[in-house]
């Protein structure tokens, strides 16, 4: 294999990794967290971007399990967009980590 193709291959796995991250970064991934009393959204660039929360869970006394369940939603939305970056890019390089490339 010569270094033309070699440079011909990297500039296209370039391109096609380009294109997933900006289509990855436009994503929704949803959590609900407690059938759905909170749900929370994030994009694949890891930016929370709604949270919906059930008015019955409006309580002072339920302050502390409301912020648990919020931040319960958090994290799952954001590891679903993680998990996907992941296998999304996996399957790009062929499991090969490139630097700078995600």
């Amino acid at each position: 294999m010569n270094i033309q193709s070699l440079l011909k291959q990297a500039q296209k796995m370039q391109a096609e990794i380009g294109k997933a991250e900006k289509a990855l970064k436009e994503r929704k991934y949803c959590a609900l967290v407690n059938n759905g009393v909170v749900q929370v959204e994030c994009n694949g660039a890891y930016e929370v971007t709604k949270v919906e929360i059930d008015e019955t869970l409006l309580t002072a006394e339920n302050k502390e399990l409301l912020e648990d369940m919020i931040l319960m939603g958090v994290n799952e939305a954001v590891k679903k967009a993680v998990s996907e970056r992941e296998e999304v890019m996996n399957q790009l390089t062929g499991g090969v980590k490139l630097p700078g490339a995600f």
